[in-house]
């Protein structure tokens, strides 16, 4: 299958991920990824946690390269791709128990974060989740000095993109009802961020 798309982090973060997965979500049913890109996340941790019903999503551009892997190694707990942009009001989605999304914030603009945890208004109910991984700033302060290249190259491709501030994400995911749960710090300077719905 080396003619699928594949990128090289998803498959370096995938195993501490599922880790992080498989202990945050005992009790979920149901989980809609943003972003989902190649579609390794999903396969691989669909066959993990046979538990989950697995919702890929993607901006409708990307549907087509999503669906190649999904297609030939999809188990089948992973529902087909739906279209998702976080822009749109409101997602065309089913509520769901919890919203995952990998490496997704930073290239964002933060216009369009905001957009998404509007979006995770309606999607998500009450009790359930979201999980956010990726590389943060605390306190203004990158946590890694490769970060700060990280986001020097960012910006060099889009300068709308960089590495949020956790404490302005918090913000947006306490406007909405979500409780930070657990910060898992994760390999190569970045992290699993963990919040939850009030019930």
């Amino acid at each position: 299958m080396s003619d699928l798309p594949f990128s090289q982090a998803s498959e370096n973060n995938k195993r501490p991920i599922v880790a992080i997965l498989r202990e945050e979500l005992v009790d979920t049913k149901t989980v809609l990824e943003i972003g989902s890109g190649t579609g390794q996340h999903a396969v691989f941790f669909a066959e993990q946690l046979p538990h989950l019903a697995w919702q890929p999503s993607e901006q409708a551009q990307n549907i087509d390269m999503l669906s190649l892997r999904l297609e030939a190694q999809a188990p089948e707990n992973v529902h087909k791709p739906v279209v998702v942009d976080v822009a749109d009001d409101p997602w065309r989605v089913q509520p769901v128990e919890a919203v995952y999304a990998a490496n997704c914030v930073h290239i964002m603009s933060w216009e369009h974060v905001e957009k998404m945890f509007h979006g995770l208004d309606g999607a998500l109910r009450p009790g359930g989740h979201l999980i956010l991984y990726g590389p943060f700033k605390y306190g203004g302060a990158f946590t890694s000095s490769s970060n700060a290249q990280f986001e020097q190259w960012l910006k060099g491709n889009d300068p709308l993109s960089g590495i949020r501030d956790f404490e302005k994400v918090n913000e947006l995911a306490s406007g909405i009802g979500l409780t930070l749960r657990s910060d898992h710090q994760m390999p190569a300077n970045n992290q699993c961020l963990v919040w939850q719905r009030q019930t």
